[in-house]
């Protein structure tokens, strides 16, 4: 069976029988977390503050803004249903981060994000200019996930740096990711018929003078 642990349910998942995980996970609150330590999924405690929850925390905060791209409206099945394995692949993600030595993300999860980003990228006109966040309430979702998954990549660096037994195919991951949701962001500005907010740099304010 594979597990698909991430952040506060691995703890209880990853080495618990399936039986017992829906007891285990009914209870919210431990208390065990008030001294602002958290335990892994191997069992030992750290700093909540630690690299290694800064990461998995922000693979999960990733994983809720592709939920809000995803409760827009005027999403089409494709683009659904690339974010939604998406999101399954980073729940896995967040289980490896949270459990030292668990491997979940693999380069057939890598490549199969560059496939995907192909076949949307293939039809789009080139970029000649820096797009803004924005074109509509899906493309602004995803422009926001696009932001966190950079962050989540720069936090798996940082744990890396510390903690070198780290598998760089979590960064290689999101990565390939945020591409994606560039691309992801392009797709559904066009699809809404909202269009891509263009940088103008014209607009740029000049300084007063004097």
């Amino acid at each position: 069976m594979r597990w698909r642990p991430s952040c506060r349910a691995c703890r209880s998942a990853v080495l618990t029988p399936s039986t017992d995980v829906g007891n285990r996970l009914s209870k919210i609150y431990t208390r065990t977390g008030d001294d602002g330590s958290t335990g892994l999924g191997d069992g030992s405690r750290v700093a909540k503050d630690s690299p290694r929850v800064a990461a998995y925390g922000t693979v999960d905060e990733l994983n809720s803004t592709i939920g809000m791209v995803l409760a827009c409206e005027g999403v089409d099945a494709a683009v659904r249903e690339a974010l939604t394995q998406i999101q399954h692949e980073l729940f896995d993600l967040g289980g490896e981060l949270c459990i030292p030595g668990m491997a979940m993300i693999g380069d057939a999860d890598i490549a199969r994000l560059e496939t995907v980003l192909d076949a949307f990228n293939e039809p789009l006109p080139p970029l000649k200019e820096f797009i803004l966040p924005g074109g509509g309430m899906a493309a602004a979702c995803c422009h926001l996930a696009r932001t966190v998954c950079r962050r989540a990549e720069r936090e798996v660096i940082t744990l890396r740096h510390g903690e070198p037994e780290v598998r760089p195919q979590a960064q290689h991951y999101l990565n390939r990711l945020s591409d994606l949701l560039f691309v992801l962001c392009r797709v559904l500005a066009r699809a809404g018929g909202h269009g891509e907010v263009l940088w103008q740099h014209e607009r740029r304010r000049k300084p007063a003078a004097g």
